[in-house]
């Protein structure tokens, strides 16, 4: 999967194998996380192929819709079951990131397996992403945004005067 600058989107694909005759065939629905439909059409048979033997000659997609963000004012702890192909094996892991919608939380966690663990977008399959509450979260990162007297200082601010000289005889404070 290629992966451009701009945020993933989220689409939901629902898909089967061609019917053979007048007997049912199984319908799979799956979300994707892709930067556009074509690759997220192509993810979506890649992973019904490993999955289900079906191949892309032999079946159709009857819905594909992109999801849209429910809240995207509130922020929220993500909680994101993740499988991913290294150079020594395949590994199952559980990342947590702070974001106000699932696909803003996928991207961290698609640029930080490719920072901390040199993990291609391909190789990377997302298993579960599910909102985890503030008690429920595991890592430290996570639970020190939870504190109700965080603070945000601002060191070394340098002020800007607009009418004082530019040749001052003292130097200005910046630390307060």
């Amino acid at each position: 999967m290629k992966f451009k600058c701009a945020e993933l989107k989220e689409f939901e694909i629902v898909g089967r194998p061609l019917p053979k005759g007048d007997e049912k065939m199984p319908v799979y629905k799956m979300t994707i996380f892709a930067p556009d439909e074509i690759v997220a059409k192509s993810r979506f048979w890649y992973f019904l192929r490993q999955l289900k033997k079906v191949r892309k000659v032999n079946g159709e997609i009857l819905r594909m819709t992109e999801m849209s963000n429910s809240s995207p004012t509130k922020i929220k702890n993500f909680g994101i079951w993740v499988r991913y192909d290294s150079r020594s094996g395949s590994h199952n892991m559980y990342r947590e990131y702070r974001d106000v919608s699932r696909t803003g939380a996928i991207t961290q966690c698609y640029r930080d397996m490719a920072a901390r663990h040199r993990a291609r977008p391909h190789s990377i399959q997302i298993m579960k992403i599910e909102v985890v509450k503030a008690a429920d979260t595991k890592r430290p990162v996570i639970k020190q945004m939870h504190d109700s007297k965080i603070k945000f200082p601002l060191p070394h601010r340098i002020l800007k005067f607009n009418k004082k000289s530019i040749f001052v005889a003292d130097r200005p404070s910046t630390m307060q």
